[in-house]
């Protein structure tokens, strides 16, 4: 499968991609979430190194369904799908992650992310509180908030979204 929006292709992630998606992991992060803490540059949730070994093993679990989206410059973003593991789960699947480089925001990969890892599926996920532009987008796509509050890393409240 592989879906394009303008210069951006959105294909299943490789074990090669690792590097790319850690790359990416970390600055969307820091653009995202680099308000939450004091130093952005000596605080390890924004440091792409640390993230490799975890998308190395990321990419060989079967269980853990990742895209990305790619244009000339490498990969802009990347999705993460994978079953919810509790019984008494909300939903079946969760949306572990969603992630586009600030650069393309507005250019519609994160919605060709988001399609083309869950489609019109229900499933969960988790948003930082103050995160406007992402509750939006989440809107748009019929997630609502459950009511379910939690924190993560440098995120004091994260929320959970459902659809």
């Amino acid at each position: 499968m592989e879906t394009g929006h303008g210069a951006a292709v959105v294909r299943p992630a490789r074990p090669d991609d690792a590097l790319g998606i850690a790359r990416v992991h970390a600055e969307s992060w820091r653009e995202t979430y680099g308000r939450f803490v004091t130093d952005p540059d000596t605080s390890p949730w924004f440091d792409a190194g640390r993230r490799v070994e975890m998308w190395r093993s990321n990419l060989q679990d079967a269980g853990l369904v990742t895209v990305v989206a790619e244009d000339a410059s490498g990969i802009v973003g990347f999705a993460a799908v994978q079953t919810t593991a509790e019984q008494d789960a909300v939903r079946g699947e969760e949306l572990t992650m969603l992630y586009v480089l600030a650069r393309a925001h507005g250019s519609g990969v994160g919605q060709s992310l988001l399609d083309a890892v869950l489609a019109e599926r229900p499933a969960s996920l988790w948003v930082a509180a103050d995160n406007p532009r992402a509750h939006a987008f989440y809107r748009r796509n019929r997630f609502v908030p459950d009511g379910t509050t939690a924190s993560f890393g440098p995120i004091s409240e994260t929320v959970r979204l459902v659809r």
